[in-house]
């Protein structure tokens, strides 16, 4: 049969056919979820490229490629977009932002800025309690649910890691998608940082504590008490996890290792939310250079603590399965990943709770004034403030902690949960998770609702001793408001008639170190930490804030990323025996 195009002419292609197969390939996408590349390959190369192929044949006539894949891809992304903003997707009755629903990229770039969890706070108030804030992703604020998605039979870890770290393989323990292999590697953790163990970590702790004050009484004017505390927690971790190897608060961070770290979050964050897109980002040589460094220095530490063997129980005695003679090592590459796992994030966590605890408290005298007098009446002069033996009596320190980091979470967001998309979903009271949902459970946006705690914006440690018994509401001063409270020199709170309602105090709303088994391992380590560390400051020196430095800029730089970043706090020291 004669053609009617012209010799040479470009056939047009077959267009119905070329929708069908895009509609067809978002199923695949989305009902055979994948991180494998080359699968990604096949779904988005081969069909127009196959039929481009067969129908050339056929019909003996030159095909344009360009003109297949453009009707492809573009039934493809119809599709997925109309199914994401369409009632047929299992989110839609979730409440959020149109362009959210669309694609996760508008949240992965916000979330580049640090400010994801004011966002997410915000769109809790404006959409509800649960917020879909991507296309599988929603935000939960209703703490009746934390105990049936995060706890003994709750919901196992998302792909964040995956994109953060580059890898489906090598991820570290905390970002372990399967519950059962995550657990079976927490146990190594559990072990390591159960009670029993930090007994035998505490000279660690109080000998880096001890450090640490004697060279802040070695700096001259104002200091950035932060800096030290990152220098500090840095090197507890080293020794805790690989029995040494840092010395930042002798020779001060001439490797930059917290520049380093501090500049390596914001691309994790970004890749951290559209994980996938991490795996091709692994095959460009900029980006595996910059992550190699990092992982190679975990890698010295661990080769280092390997050949030098087990001097002292630190943590990596556990994690190399040191204690269970009868049970081999893990390989090599886990042990890199979860060492540079607890010195990062311990590190951090710590860091950044009590640079927010000496932040709260200079820009809170009376609050200030009422610990150190715990502090004195515990460790009076003369007497070791590095010995844990007041801590459990000092409810005030304790309240004063837990204020501070109900309102500055290490953990703004904390690690986000994915429904396996095997699954056959998951129900919690009257919600309903599909498979291939991933949420949130924000302990920021838990921490400031008025209907958990009362003043949340505040920083009010007696709220804690109101809700244990050990003090009579009528007879306190109500928090000064969050705009008063954060002038550098804040008037004292004055008494003030007591709450017009009811007191609120929500501790199962308390999430600073999340929830479940899969909660933070090292809790009673962060703890020890900063009981340890204020307790010593406090005897030890007067602090005050440099004059005209505007606290309130603390709240406003405080970021969140995969670990939170804060502005400096600067202070002048002066001890308590009056010499500067």
């Amino acid at each position: 049969m004669r053609s009617w195009l012209p010799a040479g002419s470009m056939a047009p292609p077959p267009t119905l056919l070329l929708l069908f197969l895009g509609v067809l390939a978002h199923q695949l996408f989305r009902t055979r979820e994948t991180y494998r590349i080359d699968v990604h390959g096949v779904l988005l190369l081969a069909p127009p490229t196959l039929l481009l192929v067969l129908d050339a044949y056929i019909a003996g006539r030159p095909r344009s490629l360009l003109a297949y894949y453009a009707i492809y891809w573009t039934s493809l992304v119809a599709s997925v977009v109309l199914y994401r903003i369409s009632p047929f997707h299992p989110l839609w009755r979730y409440p959020g932002p149109v362009w959210c629903r669309t694609t996760k990229f508008w949240h992965a770039a916000l979330a580049t800025t640090g400010a994801q969890p004011k966002y997410l706070q915000r769109l809790h108030e404006q959409y509800g309690d649960v917020v879909r804030f991507g296309p599988n992703d929603v935000s939960i604020r209703d703490p009746s649910l934390i105990g049936a998605l995060m706890g003994s039979s709750g919901v196992g870890k998302g792909p964040n890691f995956i994109g953060a770290m580059l890898t489906t393989t090598n991820v570290p323990m905390v970002g372990i998608m399967d519950v059962e292999e995550h657990l079976r590697r927490r146990r190594a953790w559990n072990r390591g940082l159960g009670p029993a163990a930090l007994k035998e970590h505490e000279h660690v702790v109080f000998k880096r504590a001890r450090q640490l004050v004697e060279r802040l009484g070695e700096q001259q004017g104002e200091v950035n008490i932060g800096d030290w505390l990152n220098y500090f927690s840095y090197d507890v971790m080293s020794d805790m996890t690989f029995g040494g190897g840092s010395e930042l608060l002798q020779d001060g961070d001439a490797n930059n290792v917290w520049r380093v770290l501090e500049e390596g979050v914001v691309p994790a964050t970004f890749l951290g939310q559209v994980p996938w897109l991490g795996l091709y980002v692994a095959h460009l040589p900029a980006a595996v250079k910059a992550l190699d460094a990092f992982l190679h220095l975990g890698k010295d530490f661990a080769m280092r603590r390997i050949e030098r063997g087990s001097i002292t129980p630190d943590l990596f005695h556990y994690l190399n399965n040191e204690d269970l003679p009868d049970k081999p090592p893990p390989p090599l590459q886990q042990l890199v990943d979860d060492g540079i796992l607890a010195v990062v994030a311990g590190a951090d966590t710590v860091s950044s709770a009590m640079t927010s605890i000496f932040h709260c408290l200079l820009t809170h005298p009376e609050t200030y004034r009422r610990l150190q007098e715990e502090v004195d009446r515990s460790y009076p002069p003369g007497e070791d403030a590095f010995s844990p033996k007041h801590h459990r009596e000092m409810t005030y320190l304790q309240a004063v902690i837990y204020e501070a980091i109900r309102l500055y979470p290490p953990v703004m967001t904390s690690s986000p949960r994915k429904v396996p998309q095997d699954s056959p979903g998951v129900h919690a009271g009257s919600l309903y998770l599909s498979p291939g949902t991933s949420f949130l459970i924000p302990p920021f946006a838990l921490h400031r609702d008025p209907r958990n705690f009362s003043f949340p914006e505040s920083f009010w440690p007696e709220r804690w001793l109101i809700a244990a018994g050990q003090l009579a509401p009528p007879d306190l001063p109500l928090p000064s408001p969050p705009h008063v409270a954060s002038k550098t020199s804040p008037a004292a709170s004055t008494p003030q008639p007591y709450l017009q309602s009811a007191f609120v105090h929500n501790e199962s709303a308390f999430m600073a170190f999340s929830h479940g088994p899969m909660n933070c391992a090292g809790k009673g380590l962060a703890m020890l930490e900063m009981r340890t560390v204020v307790c010593a400051v406090l005897q030890r020196y007067d602090m005050r804030l440099r004059e005209g430095w505007n606290a309130s800029c603390y709240e406003e730089r405080y970021r969140d990323y995969f670990v939170s970043t804060r502005p400096e706090v600067p202070v002048v020291l002066v001890r308590r025996d009056g010499s500067v």
